[in-house]
């Protein structure tokens, strides 16, 4: 009921007459639709990371939390319990006692001396719902095994590399932007037209000289050498510019009439009123910087202490056995701070998206 309550103000709120019509049920729809399709990977990954390992490994495609249960039987230590039929016709609760064959040797939980034999395919798995905690517990406290993975290291350098890049984006493309949008200077479309042409390459085809680049610098090895190649993007110039020209010019003919500065100008009038397209250009950052994986897996590789969280999942892969609930956990982990920017900026991104022209 509320949610049709919901639905008849908002209806209501846009056409005044405070009536469903079928475009607005179809659009909700749709909207749902969209939602749905979104949050259903996020969705099997969290509740996939909250498994037990044995369930992950097996593919267990339950949405529920099922781990099998673990019992300490005398004399044969920790065994996974089984529902079986008993020697005596009845159901109950038994371990393995040997290899797991056509015909396995088991034995009852109350009577683990009486060893006897049953079908493999009889033998039903007892369940029970277990968050496992531990998957996001051992990397973070390093325990377990889990000593090489240095989470808060990981989870610095991944903030420091996203906020320094974006701040350096924002200022860089926001300068050229401002240049673009309100000089008039000759050359000034085609140096537009090449920025933009600049989309229709590939990073990887430039990926060997960027590496030469910062190489010649001195800054491979640093996290500098993350981020600053990547500082000034098209995408951003071009946003940016599409807003500003939104800008009146008669306000920064006043601000000059006024003996302001240019650089006055751009900070206390052009930055401003830019607010909203800088917003959605700082989303964007952000989601680059912070889920780039091969440009700071080539320039940070040397180091181990530079590495990135998302370098620093490669740590629970190896060469013949991969740690699938660690990943999917720390996965989680670094979806948490790329979500709370969105949600903080996300007000400003129908205004600024609709206001650059951009579809």
């Amino acid at each position: 009921m509320r949610i049709v309550r919901f639905l008849t103000r908002t209806a209501g709120s846009a056409d005044g007459s405070g009536r469903i019509g079928v475009t607005d049920v179809l659009a909700y729809c749709y909207l749902g639709l969209g939602v749905l399709i979104i949050l259903i990977p996020v969705m099997w990954t969290f509740l996939t990371s909250v498994k037990p390992e044995r369930a992950v490994d097996s593919f267990d495609m339950r949405l529920v939390p099922l781990a099998q249960v673990q019992k300490d039987i005398e004399g044969y230590g920790e065994k996974y319990i089984y529902q079986a039929e008993l020697p005596d016709g009845e159901s109950g609760q038994v371990f393995k006692t040997g290899p797991t064959r056509s015909q396995t040797d088991v034995a009852a939980v109350d009577d683990p001396e009486s060893i006897f034999q049953v079908s493999r395919r009889s033998l039903a798995p007892v369940e029970e719902v277990r968050i496992a905690v531990e998957n996001y517990l051992d990397p973070i406290l390093r325990r377990n095994g889990q000593e090489n993975f240095h989470f808060l290291t990981y989870l610095f350098n991944s903030v420091f590399v996203t906020a320094a890049a974006t701040i350096i984006t924002l200022i860089i493309n926001a300068m050229a932007a401002f240049a673009l949008s309100k000089y008039r200077f000759r050359g000034r479309l085609t140096i537009m037209l090449l920025i933009i042409a600049t989309l229709l390459v590939p990073g990887t085809i430039i990926l060997v000289s960027t590496f030469f680049v910062v190489w010649t610098l001195g800054i491979f090895g640093s996290l500098w050498g993350v981020i600053i190649p990547a500082a000034a993007t098209p995408t951003g110039v071009f946003l940016l510019r599409q807003y500003m020209l939104t800008i009146p010019d008669e306000l920064l003919e006043a601000a000059r009439m006024d003996a302001a500065s240019e650089w006055r100008i751009f900070w206390r009038i052009i930055i401003p009123l830019s607010a909203p397209a800088l917003a959605v250009l700082a989303i964007l950052s952000v989601i680059w910087r912070w889920n780039d994986f091969l440009w700071p897996l080539i320039v940070l590789i040397t180091d181990p202490t530079k590495h990135t969280i998302q370098i620093g999942l490669t740590t629970f892969s190896g060469e013949f056995d991969s740690d699938f609930h660690y990943i999917l956990a720390m996965t989680v982990v670094s979806l948490i701070p790329v979500t709370l920017i969105f949600v903080y900026l996300q007000r400003f991104i129908t205004t600024g998206i609709a206001s650059t022209g951009l579809k």
